[in-house]
């Protein structure tokens, strides 16, 4: 028998979501896979230990996948599998079939980053952010033509991703000064950026393409992500190979990864007609190529909350599709766990 989960009417974490985390706890620091319903996470490691998936026949077991310190051996599945996964805790939610001794409290646990992070690269795919940065960070007073025909991305550090609340290092590096000499010391601009991220599932070969009606089999879900730049240190690296300490030394994410399932009632067109039209593995056959997301971000000081500004991941001018599609088009190859960012999403 199991218990009935009360669902705050506020809570993120409903029956619809069902995300994926890695946790620990102080009675147990071992950290596990989990997912969170209301105001509760259920420690999927601890219910695999009571044969709860025995039906699905996983390969490896159940109890090895939930018990690992990431969720790589879990995106490793088919898709189908992980459907069947998350098919099977909604019905025993619903069915009040979880036991208790596997539901944690909320605000007990502690968050891990959610994978093992092989590769991390970052988009630049917004209009509206590329025409708010021209003139500036020595991009030039024009959007580059090159822009309009490919998503613009760059190669960052995975080793600097950390969960969201984990402490952010203002970094030291070379800048211009305030008479105009290159000076040595702590940056004085940081800044954040509003994006998300995606986290690859079904890895892509090495000297492989990835054919765009296929690249929802290797997307595990997504996350809020934050690219802390230090715009001192990247103007003045800009010239002439681009960004290296302005936007390596942090970026946050949200703990808990929203599967693409979760998000499938969210799909809808992009917001702009791209023009000119995407090369033949970057168009999409359909008409409903992203997703209407809706973003925020609030600055929290002394208790008291602003609301610096909102957006939408559909405002991207280079869908997440196509992003990801266009960085194994080199056949570089995509690993299981690496996190592909989507850029700033800037809107109207």
């Amino acid at each position: 028998m199991g218990v009935k989960i009360i669902i705050p009417q506020d809570s993120p974490f409903t029956i619809y979501n069902i995300p994926f985390g890695i946790i620990s706890t102080a009675e147990n620091d071992s950290p596990r896979c989990a997912t969170a319903i209301g105001n509760f996470v259920i420690d999927l490691a601890e219910l695999a230990k009571l044969s709860y998936f025995h039906h699905l026949e996983l390969q490896p077991s159940a109890e090895e996948i939930f018990s690992k310190t990431s969720l790589n051996a879990f995106a490793a599945l088919p898709r189908a599998i992980r459907q069947q996964v998350r098919e099977s805790l909604i019905r025993d939610i619903t069915n009040e079939n979880i036991p208790e001794q596997c539901l944690i409290e909320l605000d007990a646990v502690t968050m891990h980053l959610p994978f093992q992070i092989g590769g991390y690269s970052d988009f630049y795919c917004s209009l509206e952010h590329v025409q708010n940065c021209s003139g500036t960070m020595a991009t030039g007073a024009v959007i580059p033509e090159n822009w309009f025909y490919a998503p613009s991305v760059y190669n960052s550090r995975a080793s600097s991703v950390l969960p969201s609340g984990h402490p952010i290092r203002r970094p030291r590096g070379v800048f211009y000064g305030s008479d105009g000499k290159p000076t040595y010391g702590p940056s004085q601009e940081l800044d954040y950026e509003l994006e998300m991220g995606v986290f690859v599932s079904k890895p892509v070969p090495y000297g492989t393409e990835l054919d765009i009606k296929n690249v929802e089999e290797h997307i595990f879900g997504f996350v809020l992500l934050n690219d802390w730049s230090s715009r001192d240190l990247q103007i003045f690296e800009m010239k002439p190979l681009g960004p290296f300490h302005g936007k390596g030394f942090g970026t946050s994410i949200s703990p808990w990864v929203v599967t693409l399932e979760a998000l499938q009632p969210f799909r809808c067109p992009p917001k702009t007609e791209q023009n000119p039209p995407p090369f033949n593995h970057l168009k999409w056959p359909g008409k409903d190529g992203t997703f209407s997301i809706k973003l925020a971000v609030d600055l929290i000081r002394n208790g008291k909350r602003v609301n610096l500004g909102t957006s939408n991941l559909k405002y991207l001018y280079w869908t997440p599709f196509q992003q990801l599609t266009h960085h194994a088009s080199a056949m570089c190859g995509l690993q299981t766990g690496d996190l592909i960012g989507t850029g700033t999403i800037s809107g109207d």
